[in-house]
């Protein structure tokens, strides 16, 4: 059987996070999905479902789409009519870029860890294809460019929802499913200075965490 095609991967998967990507959680609770995967309880994210015939044991390789990245509706239109500087169209795509970018290392270096999963970029029968997500997103004081010196004050940097699914490279079928919702917000409930640094920063552990979660669920299956 041909490899499967990234292009066709990425597309399918955009068609259906377009549909109504708000819906991955709030709606999905079925116990089988129209495309043959069971739910499977899990106490570390919202949803999550896999192919119950599939043999996870067998990939000790990964391949990883590049995450897409979408904001929640009305973001920047809401941002605008509360900031004293816009943030323009390009800034937005800048900022959806460098939150692919940072998910894309983050989930690489938890992979790699320890001797873990080794990353590659061609279809094999042992390489596991992730198509990965982060959408409605919201960035309460986002960093722009020759903004200056300005301060925001905030008690919670954002919000994101993880969107995943996990396909065998070769044969493209889908095998597992994940989503779930996390909103950053400072524990002791006082206000601190958000920039780019701060907000790298909790973007950085929110991400490592969903990473952790997927490589404990693959280190659990994988056998030598």
């Amino acid at each position: 059987m041909r490899p499967v095609s990234r292009t066709v991967v990425t597309t399918v998967a955009l068609a259906f996070l377009m549909a109504g990507t708000s819906s991955a959680i709030a709606a999905d609770d079925a116990d089988t999905t129209f495309d043959g995967l069971e739910r499977v309880e899990s106490s570390r994210v919202a949803i999550a479902y896999i192919n119950p015939e599939a043999d996870f044991s067998v990939f000790k390789r990964v391949a990883i789409l590049e995450p897409y990245v979408a904001f929640r509706s009305n973001w920047r239109r809401d941002q605008n009519r509360s900031r004293s500087r816009n943030v323009s169209v390009s800034e937005m795509e800048r900022l959806k870029a460098d939150v692919s970018a940072l998910f894309r290392e983050v989930l690489i270096e938890r992979l790699e860890a320890d001797d873990g999963y080794e990353i590659v970029d061609a279809p094999d029968y042992d390489v596991l294809l992730l198509r990965p997500a982060i959408i409605e997103l919201d960035i309460t004081a986002p960093d722009q460019r020759g903004s200056g010196r300005t301060r925001t004050m905030t008690t919670s940097t954002g919000s994101a929802t993880l969107y995943m699914e996990l396909f065998d490279s070769v044969t493209g079928q889908i095998i597992g499913r994940a989503a779930d919702r996390q909103v950053i917000r400072n524990t002791g409930g006082n206000f601190w200075v958000a920039n780019r640094t701060t907000n790298t920063g909790e973007a950085r552990r929110m991400f490592a965490s969903w990473a952790d979660v997927l490589r404990d669920f693959l280190d659990q299956h994988y056998s030598e």
